[in-house]
Parts: C-alpha cells; structure tokens; sequence
C-alpha cells in the first residue's frame, strides 16, 4: 500500500469495506496491511477512514498456493509459536490451514488459551 497514491488506498479499502458489509451486515473497523507494508501516509489514510491497523504476532509461509507447507511441520511451527496475545496470521487460500485448523484450534485450548476477538482484548 505505501506506493499506491492516497485515492487508490481509498477506493481498495472502501470498495472492500462495501463489498464486506453487502455480503455480511459487517462494518469493518480492523485493517491489516498487505504483506505487512505501511508507512505514515498509509497509517494516516487508513486512521482518517475510521481503521484501527493491525499487525500479527505469528505468520509463516502458507500463502503461496502452489507450494503449500506440509501438513506436519505446519501444526508443529504453529503450536510452538503461542503466545498470550497472539494475533496468528493463517491465509484463507493455504489448504494445509484449511486441513490443520480444526486440530490446532483444539490443541491449543487444551493447552489453556482462549480465542477471542480483537473487540475483547483490553488496549
């Protein structure tokens, strides 16, 4: 985003924000920057919009569709990266998450944690 001129910043995250809200009822308030790339200008816009920017804790190599982690080393990374307050970084698009995710989030509440939304943490 920090390249894009202040208008095209607008119209993504505003033609998203629209497209999220028509398809859930969900008025956005949380934004995550692409690839983890802000600048000044990027946190200003996003902040004059109303977004609250947010960054994660834990993020590994599971976007790239074509070369998808195993199954294995994933869950094992994932499990020994929590942490009180982590904000995990899965992608939607990764079939290992999609394959994984119900394990781990059982694994992790028995290790004791709680999932809860970014509404529920004290700031």
């Amino acid at each position: 985003m920090p390249s894009l001129t202040e208008d095209k910043i607008n119209s993504e995250i505003m033609d998203l924000h629209k497209s999220i809200y028509q398809k859930f009822q969900y008025e956005m308030k949380y934004i995550r920057p692409p690839m983890g790339e802000y600048s000044e200008k990027t946190l200003n816009i996003t902040s004059s919009l109303g977004y609250k920017t947010v960054m994660w804790s834990f993020a590994y190599q599971d976007w790239n569709e074509d070369k998808q982690p195993d199954e294995t080393e994933s869950k094992q990374k994932i499990l020994n990266n929590v942490h009180n307050g982590e904000i995990m970084l899965l992608h939607g698009n990764s079939k290992t998450n999609t394959n994984i995710l119900g394990s781990i989030i059982k694994e992790i509440k028995e290790m004791g944690y709680e999932f809860k939304s970014l509404d529920e943490f004290k700031n």
